[in-house]
């Protein structure tokens, strides 16, 4: 049975792309936003503009998972084009490449950890560093894990998470967060101007919405989930990390489609280099992947992912307020 440093070792073959697969991929996704964006112009019927205004925002989370896979360079490392595409991209959605790249590692290299800073993915707090914190302190710490919170992502998780705290940390190292807050500001000034606001509502507001809330509820619910299990620095190892603190998440074939099998949460975390497109071939190919913590996004799993509050020393699990 493969455990430790062995199982991450019999993932290294898959992490190799398939050059032309990967510029499939990318390019036919990226396509289909431009058309999907398209028909919220110029599909004459409200009906029709709504309903493609909802899927673009599906399209969005695909994108963005493929955009996710670039950073990692587990796709199209060292393309100039696929660069700039990327690039412009991370603005277009709000999270620049070089507060994504900088979050985000910074998560792969420490998921898990109770006792680090939470960059990169939501706090945690144990049991009794929140009876000992004061009001606001809990407070604030409640209001960022609040399913409103994350229901607005689009505003708390992207435009204020990654453009606007980014920038004002260090606006010369994150200046493409300007670009990006400066970008959609302007979009919504002009299109109010010249075509009025259902334009923007069906352009920007419904598609971002969606997309920004699949993706902050991703952020939270796989490694927010009821069999999660966290650690001290002193017990931390980067394969149980991905194995015991990364979830796989069960969704249908369209949502495995729109989430570019992010799903596979805990083959990804185990090694990043694996391509979004070889993550299942990966779980049907080592045995000791196949039953890994689950959950989904069905009502009751999200309730119950929901519910969990603070990290519980004792009886090491997440435990709701209800349980403090």
């Amino acid at each position: 049975m493969l455990q430790g440093k062995e199982l991450i070792l019999a993932t290294k073959p898959f992490a190799k792309e398939n050059r032309k697969l990967s510029w499939y991929y990318s390019l036919t996704t990226l396509i289909l936003l431009v058309i999907c964006f398209a028909g919220t112009f110029f599909i004459p019927w409200f009906a029709g503009r709504l309903a493609i205004s909802i899927f673009t925002g599906f399209v969005l989370v695909r994108m963005f998972v493929i955009y996710h896979d670039f950073e990692h360079r587990s796709i199209l490392k060292d393309s100039v084009i696929a660069e700039l595409i990327f690039s412009a991209f991370g603005i277009f959605i709000l999270a620049p490449g070089s507060i994504w790249r900088r979050s985000h590692d910074y998560h792969h290299a420490n998921n898990s950890k109770l006792y680090t800073a939470s960059i990169g993915s939501f706090p945690i707090m144990t049991k009794e560093k929140y009876l000992s914190s004061s009001i606001a302190e809990r407070n604030f710490y409640l209001f960022i894990r609040h399913p409103l919170t994350i229901l607005s992502g689009y505003i708390f998780v992207f435009i204020y998470g990654f453009c606007i705290k980014s920038m004002l940390s260090s606006p010369r190292r994150h200046y493409d967060s300007l670009i990006a807050l400066v970008f959609h500001a302007a979009a919504y000034i002009l299109l109010i101007h010249f075509f009025g606001w259902v334009t923007p509502l069906l352009s920007i507001t419904i598609p971002f919405s969606i997309a920004c809330f699949i993706g902050s509820y991703m952020f939270y619910a796989q490694h927010n989930f009821p069999d999660v299990e966290f650690t001290d620095k002193s017990g931390w190892t980067y394969e149980m990390a991905a194995l015991e603190s990364s979830s796989f998440m069960r969704m249908n074939p369209f949502m495995r489609w729109a989430s570019a099998n992010i799903g596979y949460h805990h083959i990804h975390h185990l090694n990043a280099r694996i391509p979004f497109y070889r993550l299942p071939e990966v779980m049907k190919s080592i045995p000791e992947l196949q039953h890994p913590k689950t959950t989904s996004m069905n009502p009751r799993d999200i309730l119950a992912c929901f519910r969990l509050k603070v990290w519980d020393v004792e009886k090491r699990k997440m435990i709701p307020l209800s349980m403090i």
